[in-house]
């Protein structure tokens, strides 16, 4: 099971101290085959590496700019520059970065220099609530993953997240039906790119220590993307305890 916390624009110092928790869990022969990555913004990623780097915790990116050298982008930060805080992942497509501008063809020129730095990809996915209601979640996953990830040959360094963009932050969750459905049809759109079903697919949105003990009885679900939870050391183990238990 992987279990990403992403932090967003969240995140100081002491968060990280706070967080110092995570690594004796980790080690914990029950939870050592256990994925735990942190996803803080850029500005923590070194600090965060230099506190974890002695356990089984990984670090990884919120997102990275389309170039994949250096160059005159001011304020910008690339795959390279965040492999050389010693991060192994990176999230991108994340739908708070899709309602800002970010396309399908941006997307796939962050995964391709991420590819390149050998840093292993959280290809976020979903559906908007309007899409839902026009019954085409379908469509939207399928054109998502076809564009997003075009040209992608290493897809043993792509995991896939499947956020539904209507229930981030809203408290609302699908019913297990309906995501098992939509992972199971995600399934048949990578095997139809790239003639293979073993990619990990995890779920985001609105995971607490409330429901995550309910999802994770999907067995679809490979882990999940956890976002506001997972700033509170306490709630970010509970998810994982009551995810595995």
């Amino acid at each position: 099971m992987y279990f990403v916390a992403n932090w967003k624009m969240y995140g100081n110092k002491a968060d990280i101290d706070n967080s110092t928790s995570l690594i004796s869990l980790s080690k914990l022969k029950k939870y050592k085959k256990h994925k735990i990555i942190y996803c803080p913004p850029y500005t923590l990623l070194k600090t965060f590496y230099d506190n974890i780097k002695k356990s089984n915790i990984s670090i990884g990116a919120q997102n990275c700019h389309s170039n994949s050298d250096y160059g005159a982008f001011t304020g910008s930060i690339n795959a390279k520059l965040i492999k050389s805080t010693g991060a192994k992942y990176i999230i991108l497509g994340h739908s708070e970065n899709r309602n800002t501008g970010e396309s399908d063809l941006i997307i796939n020129k962050k995964i391709h220099s991420a590819i390149k730095e050998n840093l292993i990809i959280i290809y976020c996915i979903g559906e908007k609530l309007s899409e839902k209601r026009k019954k085409n979640t379908y469509k939207v996953l399928k054109k998502q993953l076809t564009k997003g990830l075009k040209g992608t040959k290493k897809f043993e360094n792509i995991i896939i997240a499947y956020e539904p963009v209507w229930s981030i932050g809203t408290g609302i969750i699908p019913k297990n039906s309906e995501l098992s459905r939509n992972i199971n049809n995600i399934k048949k759109i990578l095997a139809k790119l790239k003639k293979s079903i073993n990619t990990k697919i995890l779920y985001g949105g609105s995971v607490n220590p409330k429901n995550v003990r309910e999802l994770a009885q999907i067995k679809e679900i490979n882990g999940f993307l956890i976002g506001g939870a997972s700033l509170s050391a306490k709630k970010f183990i509970d998810i994982i305890k009551k995810s595995i238990n």
